[in-house]
């Protein structure tokens, strides 16, 4: 029985699809590609994001879990987890770092003139780091302890406060 979109397709639906395209055009990110296109693997992956999925194997696991709904989603069929290990290696991460920073962009515009609950005068900057663990035998550039291999990301978030 349907029942109307699912709400990660109605999230989906908030995006700028043709920005998304353009960009993905730019860096020939669905050149040869026939099946797994670059929106589908975006799509996949917000999934896992917004899901608090954790590996490619958790990933697939949830996703065939509810193969019947994959089509209200926006995701043509069921993925494996090499097809999406190779797309994640092969397509060039530039795409979705462009797509991010358009993202980024959008939303200040959207809460440039919000209060943010604290009367401060300058820039605010936000500081967190992760560590991404790491196969050391598939990363050997990657030296983290003796047999472990991991990447540290830094994240800085700023917002300028305009007080009224």
């Amino acid at each position: 029985m349907y029942t109307g979109k699912t709400l990660f397709a109605q999230i989906m639906d908030f995006l700028p699809w043709s920005t998304f395209h353009r960009i993905v055009a730019r860096y020939g990110g669905d050149h040869r590609i026939r099946i797994f296109r670059c929106t589908e693997q975006f799509r996949i992956l917000a999934f896992a994001q917004l899901t608090y999925r954790e590996s490619l194997r958790d990933i697939e696991a949830c996703l065939s879990a509810q193969a019947s709904k994959l089509y209200h989603m926006g995701i043509s069929g069921s993925i494996s987890r090499s097809t999406l290990a190779d797309a994640n290696e092969s397509r060039d991460w530039r795409i979705y770092a462009d797509f991010a920073q358009r993202l980024i962009a959008q939303a200040r515009r959207l809460y440039a003139g919000e209060d943010l609950g604290v009367d401060l005068s300058n820039t605010v900057y936000a500081l967190d780091s992760t560590t991404i663990d790491l196969c050391l035998s598939v990363f050997p550039w990657a030296p983290f302890r003796e047999a472990k291999a991991a990447v540290k990301v830094h994240t800085l978030l700023n917002s300028v406060y305009h007080p009224k």
